[in-house]
């Protein structure tokens, strides 16, 4: 009697290829995985960089998917804390190494020998997915299933923030781009207690970003309106992956504020340093966040029933879902069903 159990997926099979249907085999259940019935998966904006190998990490065929929501189909024989037809989710990173400081501090998101979902492993464009227990999360009841699983990695990329920072609810702060990322931010912000800007190049969101949490918006590109801002922020998060003359928003912090990256953005910042050092400002960037963290944030999505705004395609039109995230025009995260 065999095993090995089949698993139905979708591949890139070549850098900035198609997806193509992709099917491979998987042995036993090792002692610490979980294996997931895959019902959605989001589309990220990671997924098109490793199907293109813009970071030079990815190997084919390549089965991308990182914001997997779907019920426990196996455990294996050290796992007790997860049951059959549990609903969780998996984000990001897959497993931890569970021994360096990081793991032992709580901050196993830092962990160096973490390993992604979708970097040298399989990820969750299918319809089974296998992961490290450590790293699978349980959603609570009350959440909305078809649209949770942007918030395992957008939704969580911009809440680990609010937490390691202190970001306190009377705080003045700004989020630069109203994007997948951007549009989270505004909603956690809102609810959290915070006065909250957009800032955002496109007059067609200006709308859009006040129905979703923002007080008022300025223009990301305009000199006049950054300037009138200056020394009135406490923390700007900034999602976008493009080159801003980033010394004009250090300018809008107040003294102590933060300018804070999660968006990746390739090219040099050009901040003076006097800039910093007269306001005792400050310049970081943060990943997504340990399993803890994307708990906490479950919870908080619930309480304040915050959910991402979603586009819904079929697994069996993935293709047209990339085209779609390609175009720009997705409102504002794109989610496969396997229903």
């Amino acid at each position: 009697m065999s095993n090995t159990t089949t698993i139905n997926a979708h591949a890139a099979n070549e850098a900035g290829g198609s997806l193509e249907p992709f099917t491979y085999e998987v042995g036993e259940l090792k002692p610490n995985e979980v294996e997931i019935d895959v019902h959605y998966c989001g589309i990220c904006h990671s997924d098109l960089s490793m199907i293109d190998n813009e970071w030079g990490l990815s190997e084919y065929p390549l089965v991308g998917g990182h914001e997997v929501i779907g019920k426990v189909a196996g455990v294996g024989s050290n796992v007790d804390h997860l049951a059959a037809d549990t609903t969780v989710g998996l984000g990001w990173h897959s497993s931890y190494c569970g021994h360096c400081e990081s793991c032992h501090t709580g901050d196993e998101n830092l962990c160096s020998e973490a390993q992604g979902t979708i970097v040298q492993r399989h990820g969750g464009f299918a319809d089974k997915v296998r992961a490290d227990a450590a790293s699978v999360v349980v959603i609570p009841e009350g959440i909305d299933l078809k649209s949770a699983g942007p918030l395992l990695c957008g939704g969580i990329t911009v809440f680990n923030p609010l937490v390691q920072f202190e970001v306190k609810s009377t705080d003045k702060v700004a989020v630069i781009g109203i994007g997948g990322l951007g549009h989270m931010a505004l909603k956690f912000l809102s609810h959290w207690g915070c006065e909250v800007t957009a800032f955002t190049s496109s007059e067609s969101k200006r709308e859009e970003a006040l129905s979703m949490g923002a007080h008022k918006t300025l223009n990301s590109r305009d000199e006049a309106e950054i300037k009138a801002a200056a020394n009135h922020f406490d923390f700007i998060i900034s999602t976008v992956n493009v080159k801003l003359q980033w010394h004009r928003f250090v300018n809008t912090l107040k003294p102590k504020g933060r300018l804070h990256f999660v968006g990746a953005a390739l090219e040099p910042l050009d901040v003076g340093a006097m800039s910093l050092i007269t306001g005792q400002r400050s310049i970081s960037g943060s990943p997504v966040g340990s399993p803890s963290t994307i708990e906490t944030m479950l919870e908080f999505a619930n309480r304040h029933q915050i959910q991402p705004e979603v586009e819904m395609f079929p697994m069996s039109q993935i293709n047209e879902a990339f085209d779609r995230l390609k175009s720009g025009d997705a409102r504002y995260r794109i989610v496969l069903s396997n229903d």
